[in-house]
């Protein structure tokens, strides 16, 4: 059974999650807390699954809570809540929160989300997933210049310039925000020469994301028995299904998140390919052999595909949970419930796509779409909205 902990110095809210959540009460135990130090005391008696904190509240407010729970217990999953009027005092809470739930909250969206937050750590925590993990040794840690880059675009004062600096160290980096911000994926109407006006037309954010999946593909090494062409598709696919993603309906203050987790949703095959290439072949030799889905070949060959495997690290890397989410169920996003066209679904459809037109750009005829993608896209209420873009060129 999961344990999830709630605490609000408002004792009429918590009762009102007890009513909301009665109908899970045979699957999640509750347990309520009323201050920061009645939750301590609470987690030391037993640790939870997640912990959901109030923002204000007097003598603890839920940053420090949660910065307390993430030393001592940092298995726990930590969300906070908070009202939109709040953003100030909430974004002390970022660092040490995995999720920011929005005040007020209905019931059905509190219960979503905790579902779907469960379901990413019992995916992350399979004994299928450690046991790949830990056959594979050391995976390589995010480069000081993308450390370097996300600690100033947090700053509110940091200048372009500053940021355009901190790429220009990166000769690497430098060429490949240029290549891609230059690329027919964005359509600018003339060339852009300098990373200063690229972080200005694209915004610190998407510049970080690019760097990182740059970064990303240089930092893993190539096995000699896996084609240079294999690696640089992947990377290809990567901004196809960014660009794609970024085309979707808007899905507001996640649309950072769905650009992030389209470039990186396939850092998985970097994974295996470099660090278990003779799973990545097998499985890849099985797919065109039998003719099913790439990360089917991997799911029946190892337990679990690419997608659980970038996710695992991506949250070993501190990623956004939404992102690390989407990367996840990326091939399998009905495992997870959604209340609309949500991060999850954004990434699935971009890399469905992205590999239609991949289809249609190397003259392939066009692949009837699988009973598996016509039934998730059912399911999302996507099925529309797969029409409008099919066909589409980014």
């Amino acid at each position: 059974m999961k344990r999830i902990l709630f605490v609000d110095d408002d004792g009429n809210l918590l009762d009102g999650v007890r009513r909301m959540l009665r109908g899970k009460r045979d699957q999640w135990e509750l347990q309520f807390a009323t201050s920061g130090a009645a939750a301590l005391n609470h987690c030391d008696a037993s640790p939870f699954d997640i912990v959901v904190s109030d923002m204000r509240m007097p003598d603890m407010d839920g940053a420090t809570l949660l910065g307390h729970i993430r030393d001592r217990y940092p298995s726990t999953v930590r969300c906070i809540l908070s009202g939109y009027s709040e953003f100030g005092l909430t974004a002390r809470a970022i660092p040490v929160a995995h999720r920011i739930l929005s005040k007020p909250f209905k019931g059905d969206d509190l219960q979503t989300t905790l579902e779907r937050i469960l379901a990413l750590e019992d995916l992350l925590r399979s004994p299928d997933l450690r046991r790949i993990m830990g056959s594979i040794g050391e995976l390589p840690s995010l480069s000081r210049t993308y450390l370097d880059l996300t600690q100033i675009a947090q700053d509110p004062r940091a200048s372009l310039a500053k940021i355009a600096a901190i790429i220009e160290r990166d000769v690497a980096m430098s060429a490949k925000v240029l290549q891609l911000v230059n690329s027919g994926f964005f359509g600018l109407a003339q060339l852009i020469s300098s990373i200063e006006s690229a972080v200005r037309f694209l915004g610190t954010d998407t510049i970080k994301d690019l760097a990182l999946a740059s970064e990303t593909f240089r930092m893993f090494p190539r096995d000699s028995r896996i084609p240079q062409s294999v690696f640089e598709e992947m990377q290809l696919h990567s901004h196809r299904a960014a660009s794609i993603a970024a085309h979707l309906p808007p899905c507001g203050e996640d649309s950072d998140a769905i650009f992030a987790a389209a470039l990186l949703h396939d850092i998985g095959k970097l994974v295996l390919a470099s660090k278990l290439p003779d799973q990545f072949c097998a499985a890849q030799q099985s797919a065109r052999e039998t003719g099913c889905e790439p990360f089917e070949a991997e799911e029946a060959l190892l337990g679990v595909s690419h997608a659980e495997i970038g996710a695992y690290l991506l949250g070993l890397w501190g990623l956004d949970a939404l992102v690390v989410e989407a990367v996840a169920h990326h091939h399998r996003p009905t495992r997870i419930p959604h209340s609309g066209f949500d991060c999850s679904s954004a990434v699935y459809l971009a890399d469905l796509l992205a590999h239609e037109a991949e289809d249609r750009l190397l003259g392939l005829p066009a692949r009837a779409l699988s009973e598996l993608n016509a039934k998730s896209l059912a399911e999302l209420g996507a099925t529309e909205i797969y029409t409008r873009f099919q066909g589409a060129n980014p």
